[in-house]
C-alpha cells in the first residue's frame, strides 16, 4: 500500500486516516543535568504496541548506558544484544538477567545518545517485550540491536529512561502508538 499524502485544506476520509500506522502519543523533553526522565501517560488501551525514540543531546562524562524501567518495577528484566565497536569491529554480547531495568540499551558519549525501541504489550496484562537499535556518536563507539522481556504481567502506563552513570542534558523522548 502506498502511504497517504495530504495537502493543506484536504478533507480526509476515514479510510485515509485509518491508513496511518503510527500516532504520536507523547513528547517528553529531557531536562538539564538529569539522571532519569519519567514519561507518564505513555501507554493505554488505545494501542497494544509502541515505538519510543530517544535522543539525548549531551551526556556528561562517565561512559553511561541507557536504561528503561517500566513503572516502579525493579526486578525481572531480561535483555540481550550483540554490540559492535566501530573502530575495532569487535562484537561483545551484553545481557541483563533478572535486572532492575533494561540496561545497556546503548552507550552515550559527551556528544549524544540515540535509540529506537519498540515496546510490546506494556498496557496489557501480559509479558512486556522490548526490541531496539541504538548508535553511539563517537568514532570509537559502538552500535547494537537487542531484545528482551519483562518477566511479569503488570499493566504499565509509564516508564523511566535513565543512564547507568552520569547525567543527560537536552533532547526529546517521543512515544508513538502502532495502529492496531
Amino acid at each position: 500500500m502506498t502511504y497517504p499524502t495530504f495537502n493543506s485544506g484536504d478533507v480526509l476520509t476515514a479510510a485515509e486516516m485509518n491508513a496511518v500506522g503510527l500516532w504520536l502519543v507523547k513528547t517528553q523533553t529531557i531536562g538539564t543535568g538529569v539522571a532519569t526522565v519519567a514519561v507518564t501517560g505513555a501507554f493505554s488501551t488505545d494501542y497494544d504496541h509502541y515505538r519510543v525514540i530517544i535522543q539525548a543531546d549531551s551526556i556528561a562524562a562517565g561512559g553511561p548506558y541507557l536504561t528503561i524501567q517500566m513503572g516502579a518495577t525493579v526486578t525481572g528484566y531480561y535483555y540481550a544484544a550483540p554490540v559492535a565497536n566501530y573502530a575495532t569491529g569487535t562484537v561483545t554480547a551484553v545481557t541483563t538477567n533478572n535486572g532492575a531495568s533494561w540496561n545497556r540499551l546503548g552507550p552515550g558519549t559527551t556528544t549524544s545518545m540515540a535509540g529506537v525501541y519498540d515496546i510490546l504489550n506494556p498496557f496489557k496484562t501480559e509479558n512486556t517485550f522490548i526490541t531496539g537499535t541504538y548508535a553511539d556518536a563517537s568514532t570509537g563507539g559502538s552500535a547494537g540491536v537487542g531484545s528482551g522481556f519483562l518477566n511479569n504481567t503488570t499493566s504499565y502506563t509509564a516508564f523511566t529512561i535513565g543512564v547507568t552513570s552520569s547525567t543527560m542534558t537536552g533532547g526529546t523522548i517521543r512515544v508513538y502508538g502502532y495502529r492496531n
